[in-house]
């Protein structure tokens, strides 16, 4: 209940401040509410990609970042993206500029795998 309570105070406070600053005059809506680009976190971990399969749209930034205590890849299968190693903590990062479904894996245990779907 907590969490629902302080999730609409949140937005109904977002809102307030946008309205505020379009009757204000203000060109564009406050820095709080303006676009970034998106960026993604896939968390490798216990021999697995978390997510598995990961939706987003064109010009995502998709990081991996190994919390495993082990080294691990991510190595798509059509060559368009390859990490190095990572050890435990290490992250590797790839701009999506293409729609397109990537399937990959780890190179050092293929049978980690995952898929990100770009729209």
């Amino acid at each position: 209940m907590r969490r629902i309570v302080s999730t609409a105070v949140l937005f109904a406070t977002t809102l307030g401040v946008a309205f505020a600053g379009l009757r204000a005059g203000a060109g564009s809506l406050p820095a709080a509410t303006q676009q970034k680009p998106d960026m993604t976190e896939v968390k490798i971990d216990n021999f697995s990609f978390g997510p598995a399969e990961l939706k987003v749209a064109v010009g995502t930034t998709v990081t991996w970042i190994n919390r495993d205590d082990i080294p691990h890849t991510a190595v798509s299968t059509d060559k368009t993206f390859k990490s190095k190693v990572l050890d435990t903590d290490e992250k590797f990062s790839f701009t999506f500029s293409k729609p397109g479904t990537y399937e990959y894996f780890c190179s050092i245990h293929p049978k980690m795998t995952g898929k990100v779907v770009v729209q």
